[in-house]
This record gives C-alpha cells, sequence and structure tokens, in this order.
C-alpha cells in the first residue's frame, strides 16, 4: 500500500461485516444491559417489570400451569444440557475441533457469566405471587434465558450460511420465547432478567465466534491453531 487511506479504505471493505457484527451483535447489547445494571443498583426494578408481570399473571390457568411447569426445566437441565451434549459428540466425531471448542467455550462462558452477575447484583426475585416453582437464588439475569439464548445463538451460528440455519433460527427462536415464557408465567422472573439475559448471551456468543472463528470450513482449520492465533499467544 502506498498510503494510509488507501490502506485504511481496504481493510475495512475487507472488515467491515465483522465490524459490523462487532457493533450490533456485542456492543450494543452491553450498552443496554449497562443501563439495565444502573436502573437495578439505583431503583431495584422497573415500573414496567411489575405491569408486564401483572398481565401475565392474569392469564393463569391449570392448563397452563401445567404446561409451564413442565416446559421450564428444558431450559437448562433437560433440554439446554442434552442437545449441547449431542451437538458436541456430533462435532467431535466429525473432527471439527474448532466448532466444538467454540461451542464449549460460548456455553461455560455464559453459566459463569451468570453465576457471576447475579452475585454481584443480588436482585431479589419478584413476590407479586406465590410462585408454583419457587426459587431462593438470585434473579438477575435469567439463567434460562441466558442458556437458552446461548446455544440457539451459537447453534446459528454454527450453521450460519448453511441450509440448517434457517430452521435452527426459527425453531431456535421459539424455543428462547417459550422458555422466557414459562418464566414470567411462573412469576420467577422480571422481564428485565429475561431481556438482560438475551442481551448478554447474543454478545457474548458473538464476540466469543470473533475471536474463535469456528466458521472455517477446511479440515485443516478446524483442527489446527492457525499461525496468527500461534502469535497471539507467544505476543
Amino acid at each position: 500500500m502506498k498510503s494510509f487511506p488507501q490502506f485504511f479504505q481496504k481493510l475495512l471493505a475487507a472488515q467491515w461485516q465483522s465490524l459490523l457484527l462487532l457493533l450490533l451483535g456485542v456492543i450494543l447489547p452491553l450498552l443496554v444491559v449497562e443501563q439495565f445494571t444502573i436502573v437495578i443498583f439505583n431503583q431495584g426494578t422497573f415500573a414496567w417489570d411489575k405491569a408486564v408481570l401483572l398481565v401475565i399473571h392474569s392469564t393463569t390457568d391449570p392448563i397452563l400451569d401445567r404446561i409451564a411447569i413442565t416446559i421450564t426445566p428444558l431450559g437448562v437441565f433437560y433440554g439446554v444440557f442434552p442437545v449441547s451434549a449431542v451437538v458436541s459428540i456430533a462435532l467431535l466425531y466429525q473432527r471439527q475441533w474448532r466448532k466444538l471448542t467454540y461451542l464449549l467455550v460460548t456455553l461455560l462462558g455464559s453459566a459463569i457469566i451468570n453465576r457471576t452477575a447475579k452475585i454481584w447484583l443480588h436482585r431479589d426475585r419478584p413476590d407479586f405471587w406465590e410462585s408454583l416453582t419457587p426459587h431462593t437464588d438470585f434473579s438477575f439475569p435469567s439463567g434460562h434465558a441466558m442458556s437458552s439464548m446461548t446455544l440457539v445463538a451459537a447453534l446459528v451460528i454454527l450453521t450460519w450460511g448453511t441450509r440448517w440455519c434457517g430452521w435452527t433460527s426459527a425453531i431456535g427462536g421459539l424455543f428462547v420465547l417459550i422458555i422466557a415464557w414459562t418464566r414470567l408465567y411462573l412469576g420467577v422472573h422480571f422481564p428485565s432478567d429475561i431481556l438482560a439475559g438475551w442481551m448478554v448471551s447474543l454478545a457474548w456468543a458473538i464476540g466469543v465466534s470473533l475471536v474463535i472463528r469456528p466458521q472455517l470450513e477446511s479440515s485443516i482449520e478446524q483442527t489446527t491453531v492457525l499461525p496468527d492465533e500461534l502469535q497471539s499467544t507467544h505476543s
């Protein structure tokens, strides 16, 4: 390159998609969570948190009670965990080690972030009515919302550009919404717990993908640490 403007233009032309993804998928969600955190520290909750919960609670029905109680465990141990295990085994068998590393780091990191945030913020659970599934730990952000969104976001990234991406996005998006509904219906989370969990999960899943680059497709790239990655470990 003969000049900086020429270099600058070519670099942005080559990397604009990654930069846009970084802005929309990482920075903006984290700014939203930051604002949520400030309000929770100062006020405890949002006015619309209670309003939304009471509207949802007005729809209570014995059949919906059973549905919510049955479905809500799928958000972690009986849904997210087994699906993650099956996908991990499949990736290991196919020697898609980079994709497997991305999936494991994303899921484990999300769990650590969630637990750390709960301990740090100490937000109590809603107490507007007696829940059918009472919880004693802290509320913000929602672990079920984070685990379900993290898994779906990771799977969408892993299937990006393939025929499976559309199905993954549609089914996964529906799953995330249903899990969120069960948490609100059962009265164990504020809506802001759910939204914050989604935002953090998206930011984390996208951020990790920019570092590990699971989209690399060749067998060598999937099973080898690349030269530029080795340089970063020695710098």
